[in-house]
């Protein structure tokens, strides 16, 4: 079983950047396709952006393209989000998970390990 842990989020103003990072343990990050989820007070866990296992294709959300970007470090086992242009609409609670799915997959619930979560606040 693969274990996650995120880090990066904190504060920052709207138009800023932060770069999340999830760190894997247990099995190689390339073996896993991996998303970043997020959740906002009084909403549901919504899918953000993923990598997928081996090719590495990534796939984003609309309200992120082209803001938001995906990678990993297969060398670190390390996933990571880099988000430019903040808006206060991100705001949320990040989580990083993981799937043996070889395709991207927008439902959480194929999604078997997940992180504990960095919280995210964008001030306007």
């Amino acid at each position: 079983q693969v274990q996650l842990v995120e880090s990066g989020g904190g504060l920052v103003q709207a138009g800023g950047s932060l770069r999340l990072s999830c760190a894997t343990s247990g099995r190689a990050v390339s073996d896993r396709t991996m998303a970043w989820f997020r959740q906002a007070p009084g909403k549901e866990r919504e899918f953000v952006a993923a990598i997928a296992r081996d090719i590495g294709n990534t796939y984003y959300t609309d309200s992120v393209k082209g803001r938001f970007t995906v990678s990993r470090d297969n060398a670190k086992n390390t996933v990571y989000l880099q988000m430019n242009s903040l808006k206060p609409e991100d705001t949320a609670l990040y989580y990083c998970a993981a799937t043996t799915w070889y395709a991207v997959t927008y439902n959480s619930g194929n999604y078997n390990a997940w992180g504990q979560g960095t919280q995210v606040t964008v001030s306007s």
